[in-house]
């Protein structure tokens, strides 16, 4: 069987491109079966939510029972100093040093605030944190990200939760471009396993999602869908999509030979 080339985040190895929310899932019991089912070996977790939610709930333990590695973030944080803060805690409490950083801006689109997510990127790099930041596409905003130290991108298909897909592809296929060497996981508005795949053809190197998954009518069978869809889309783009063209090509000449030999 076919695989895609070595994966790595924060130089550890991983198998799977596809990493998973763990917010609004039915039951702890689909949640598990979920991450089970997807092959996710990272998952992300909202540390502000589960200290407001009581550290003895048991979340953590479900998640860490799945043998995945916890990435927590900073949902929900306003300020670089509020954000900065929440990922000491969660490095202290979850004992990791990773730290999806997440910084609010506006509150009808969630739309990261650039300013305050540079300068908390900063802080947490010095901090001796590996830090993934929730960003726009914006070419020159991740630029300063990686002038702050980060070795991986977060950038936005949509904006979080609205299922709207790939809004932007030409902005992401130039990050691609110009960060070649960069790890870029497209984040947030993933709706459809159609969604994924095209992410992946363009040549991103994963796929965050969580409402996609958790607010399915099935979440089980909607996690294998989206561990099949982020296969396929990386195969197909590391074997070499063909160019589309704007007339018709004979896929079946009538003359010379079948091989091109």
């Amino acid at each position: 069987m076919a695989t895609s080339s070595p994966f790595a985040l924060d130089d550890v190895p991983l198998r799977s491109r596809l990493l998973l929310g763990s917010a609004g899932y039915p039951s702890p019991e689909v949640l598990r079966q979920a991450i089970t089912v997807s092959g996710a070996e990272v998952v992300t977790v909202g540390l502000r939510r589960q200290l407001t939610a009581g550290r003895d709930n048991g979340f953590f333990d479900i998640i860490r029972a799945c043998g995945v590695r916890l990435l927590p973030n900073t949902a929900g944080c306003r300020t670089a100093r509020e954000a900065v803060t929440l990922a000491h805690m969660a490095r202290e409490l979850l004992g990791t040093h990773w730290v999806k950083l997440e910084v609010t801006g506006d509150d009808y689109t969630l739309q990261p605030d650039v300013f305050e997510l540079v300068a908390a990127a900063a802080q947490l790099v010095r901090d001796g944190f590996a830090v993934f930041p929730y960003c726009t596409d914006d070419l020159v905003t991740c630029r300063r990200l990686l002038d702050a130290g980060c070795k991986v991108l977060m950038p936005w298909g949509a904006p979080i939760g609205s299922g709207q897909g790939l809004l932007n592809p030409f902005a992401l296929r130039t990050l691609r471009l110009r960060l070649p060497d960069v790890t870029l996981i497209v984040d947030a508005g993933i709706g459809a396993p159609s969604h994924a795949a095209h992410a992946m053809e363009m040549g991103l190197d994963g796929v965050l999602l969580n409402s996609a998954v958790a607010h399915a009518r099935d979440p089980i069978r909607m996690a294998q869908a989206f561990r099949d869809a982020v296969t396929a889309g990386r195969l197909g783009y590391e074997a070499g999509l063909i160019a589309p063209q704007d007339m018709a090509v004979p896929s079946t000449p009538v003359t010379d030979r079948p091989f091109l030999v």
